[in-house]
């Protein structure tokens, strides 16, 4: 049976044959570019190419680079650029037309960067965004929650925007999310997001709710989309004056990036971030050499004379 992926890259290179008038050998080459996209897909468990994430895809810039070409050696850097070129023309594509409420290959950022990663923010910087919703009305007190919660849970972006009220456990501080495949797991959130949510649970959704089950609300009372998250959080950034490329992604990567900077195991950290395979955690968690060092000279035996 042919999966989603396959529909939507037949329907592109339909449209670069078509539209764009592209040679024949350059047709086959995003049609080889993009099988390889596909592979990863499968391998990953997305059927839906509408689901990918800009985490999603920075995964794949990383898997690219662990594989072998079909001469046996590793991608040459032009190869994963033209490669790159191929997916985020795909994503642009399925933007364009309607099919995907956000270009998400832009995340990917431009092919001669080459860089397969966002960069984390400082914990001063995570928390100049998180005080940046200002104010005691629904909105403001929905955003600094949705901030709060988005870097204090490591959550994706679809994960918060799919909860709903009753996914939270107060209690235990404790939120159940549904993840890739629609795998659920539970993750626990600090005292701070915790403020944060309750005073949008008690003096801010009150004034939103509209019958919707969903934790965060638009003015209208519906659920929050990406899109929506998307706008709020870059209009949050800008207003501190962060760099414009801050993402919800860039706060899940920086969960990650902090928790090991503290010394957090890395398969604790994969539990917490919902990963299926550790290597695609090491991959979105940078450790710095020094927050290395610091745990090396604090945990060996032997690495201080006594």
């Amino acid at each position: 049976m042919t999966s989603l992926a396959e529909r939507f890259v037949h329907r592109y290179i339909d449209h670069l044959r078509a539209e764009r008038g592209l040679a024949v050998n350059t047709i086959e080459a995003y049609r080889r570019d993009l099988s390889l996209y596909r592979s990863y897909l499968e391998d990953v468990a997305i059927d839906d190419p509408l689901e990918v994430s800009g985490e999603d895809l920075e995964a794949f810039v990383g898997w690219l680079r662990q594989r072998s070409s079909a001469t046996g050696g590793a991608y040459a850097p032009s190869s994963v650029s033209r490669i790159v070129v191929a997916v985020r023309g795909f994503h642009r594509f399925l933007a364009r037309e309607g099919l995907a409420d956000e270009d998400v290959g832009t995340q990917l950022g431009a092919p001669s960067n080459a860089r397969p990663l966002p960069k984390a923010l400082s914990i001063e910087e995570v928390g100049r965004l998180l005080q940046a919703p200002v104010g005691d009305g629904p909105l403001p007190l929905r955003d600094r929650a949705m901030l709060e919660l988005l870097y204090g849970a490591g959550l994706r972006i679809s994960e918060l925007t799919s909860a709903d009220v009753d996914d939270l456990d107060r209690v235990d501080r404790l939120i159940r999310v549904r993840g890739k495949g629609d795998k659920e797991r539970v993750v626990p959130y600090g005292e701070l997001a915790d403020v944060a949510l309750d005073r949008w649970l008690v003096s801010g959704r009150p004034q939103l709710a509209g019958g919707s089950p969903a934790l965060f609300l638009n003015a209208r009372g519906g659920r929050l989309s990406r899109q929506g998250v998307w706008k709020l959080l870059r209009s949050h950034a800008e207003r501190v004056e962060l760099r414009d490329d801050v993402s919800p992604h860039t706060l899940r990567h920086s969960f990650a990036t902090h928790l090991l900077d503290g010394g957090a195991d890395v398969r604790a950290v994969q539990e917490l971030l919902g990963h299926a395979s550790v290597t695609t955690t090491q991959i979105y968690t940078l450790v710095s050499r020094q927050a290395l060092q610091e745990v090396y000279q604090r945990a060996h035996p032997r690495a201080q004379r006594r």
